[in-house]
């Protein structure tokens, strides 16, 4: 009896010890952090793709490190209000995927409001301005309506492209489908497609993607814990800090089952024989897979194609730039040079030089501030930190610096109206 009176007593102060736990930690989450929910309101825009809806508020957290909150601007990018039409001095756009959209900080600390700062007290007879148009989960294929039919308005005399780890797949619409579970044929962006005598052409967006997605893949396989935590995080906030702390119990392999499936859905229609083997054990591969193979020599044909498709992008832009007297940049983000193995680096600089088009080292300027590349990024997520952007805007205003004549306004190229 006497042992059994102990070991009530023990588990009740156990029990009492976990519920104080639980108190304290929902307390301490519900007076430090801003908000737990999301909001990343979007619409379907003709012509360009899908887009934040104008004049709404997104939210965005990781529920770890960063809390940030912005309004969209009436072109549907996550930014402040640009003007209508050209702009004086030396306007600069900045045109990327979700570093550029940049949901992680505030519009404050964003690259392109950084670069505006620096540049008024190091450069203040250049009057130098900037605007970004950005979205996450895109290319520079995707990316081109961007400049079509908003940042051209502004007559920049740069435009800087942020090229990241990922635009390589994201240039791909058959690597997109395969990770998105959309159809390649039927995007909500724009795409590249292989004429029959094998010249490339832009396909535009399709406005009734919806109705063409991949058969979707059943829930990745959780554990009890985080099922739990899944039903408790509907009203603690405590058990969803938990429930992401130990999110990355779902298994690795999960996704790569994920992406080879969709791999042999996609392996049986005709038209993808040539890039894709009916044997999709290939696919079991992440998209960071492509600098390893790029470094090893023995690129899936899928994978040499994607790389075409991003130097057609690059060539898009540097015709569009040169038609309208702009000068094009390539900004490559430290993330090209993590981890150690830089052939989708080396690559896109090789590809960069071959076309003309100035290549700027994020990575080299970081190293050149005795940093860390790691110290760019958020301790749980791979975006630009605030730190991150003023480094992008550095080293940005860095090379406008050796290039000052990008300012000097010059007449459009080939008499072309602008519009």
């Amino acid at each position: 009896r006497r042992i059994l009176r102990l070991a009530g007593w023990n588990t009740l102060f156990i029990i009492i010890g976990l519920a104080l736990l639980a108190l304290g930690g929902e307390a301490y989450f519900r007076v430090t952090k801003p908000f737990m929910d999301v909001s990343h309101p979007r619409e379907f825009v003709p012509g360009v793709g899908v887009l934040f809806r104008p004049n709404e508020e997104v939210r965005a957290t990781n529920r770890l490190d960063y809390w940030a909150v912005a309004r969209v601007n009436s072109m549907g990018f996550l930014e402040r209000e640009p003007p209508r039409g050209p702009v004086p001095g030396c306007p600069v756009a900045i045109i990327g995927d979700s570093f550029v959209e940049a949901r992680q900080v505030p519009i404050a600390d964003k690259l392109q409001v950084r670069l505006e700062e620096m540049a008024a007290a190091q450069l203040p007879h250049l009057d130098i301005t900037a605007a970004a148009f950005g979205r996450a989960d895109t290319g520079q294929v995707e990316q081109l309506p961007y400049y079509d039919h908003y940042a051209r308005q502004l007559r920049p005399r740069l435009v800087a492209l942020v090229f990241v780890e990922n635009d390589v797949w994201n240039n791909h619409p058959v690597l997109r489908g395969i990770r998105s579970g959309r159809d390649p044929q039927h995007l909500p962006s724009f795409s590249v497609a292989r004429r029959p005598d094998g010249t490339l052409a832009l396909r535009p967006p399709d406005p009734k993607y919806w109705q063409f997605n991949l058969p979707q893949l059943a829930p990745p396989p959780k554990s009890w814990l985080y099922r739990v935590l899944n039903e408790a995080s509907e009203i603690s906030w405590f058990a969803e800090w938990l429930k992401r702390k130990k999110g990355k119990s779902i298994p690795a392999h999960y996704w790569k089952t994920a992406f080879s499936e969709r791999a042999a859905m996609l392996s049986q229609r005709p038209l993808y024989a040539s890039i894709l083997e009916s044997d999709a054990v290939m696919f079991k591969k992440l998209e960071q897979d492509i600098a390893d193979q790029l470094a090893g020599g023995d690129l899936l044909p899928i994978y040499a194609e994607a790389l075409e498709y991003t130097a057609f992008a690059l060539a898009q832009f540097r015709e569009r730039a040169a038609r309208d007297s702009a000068r094009l940049v390539l900004l490559a983000s430290h993330n090209l040079k993590v981890g150690g193995n830089t052939a989708v680096f080396d690559w896109l600089q090789e590809t960069a030089a071959a076309q003309g088009i100035p290549f700027i080292d994020q990575s080299d300027y970081i190293l050149r501030q005795g940093a860390g590349l790691a110290d760019a990024q958020w301790r749980h997520n791979f975006h630009w930190n605030p730190q991150g952007h003023e480094w992008a805007a550095g080293a940005l205003l860095e090379w406008i610096r050796e290039n000052q004549d990008v300012c000097r306004p010059e007449p459009a190229a080939g008499g072309q109206p602008f519009k």
